[in-house]
């Protein structure tokens, strides 16, 4: 029963790695599509706005490459990239729902966060 449990926790944690890293990629789109959409002569506010927008895809896009790799990382690594991710995706969906038509955006920021949470959780 123990081999079956740790197949069942392997596998949990395959599932959430991947769906982690599949919000990671789709945060990563929507911020970087964000970003391009607002003027960059705009106003100081406008230009934090689409700057957090490109650092979350980056931050975004660097966290899906950890997640592909299929080599051992440290876990604490892992986890501080995390939530690095998380803090990242939520302060960029604050700024975005600031602008109308961002909604989208700003959503799959929070799906980002949330999937870095949940996979976080199975690092325990």
């Amino acid at each position: 029963m123990t081999s079956t449990t740790s197949q069942q926790q392997l596998v949990q944690f395959l599932e959430d790695r991947f769906t982690c890293a599949q919000a990671c990629t789709d945060c990563a789109r929507a911020c970087a599509l964000r970003a391009s959409l607002v003027d960059p002569d705009g106003t100081e506010e406008q230009e934090q706005v689409r700057r957090k927008g490109i650092l979350c895809a980056e931050v975004c896009d660097a966290t899906c490459r950890v997640l592909a790799e299929q080599n051992q990382m440290d876990e604490a690594a892992l986890r501080a990239q995390l939530e690095w991710t998380r803090t990242v995706c939520l302060e960029c969906a604050h700024a975005f729902d600031r602008y109308p038509g961002a909604e989208d955006a700003a959503q799959a920021c929070r799906d980002c966060a949330q999937a870095c949470t949940e996979f976080m959780a199975t690092l325990d």
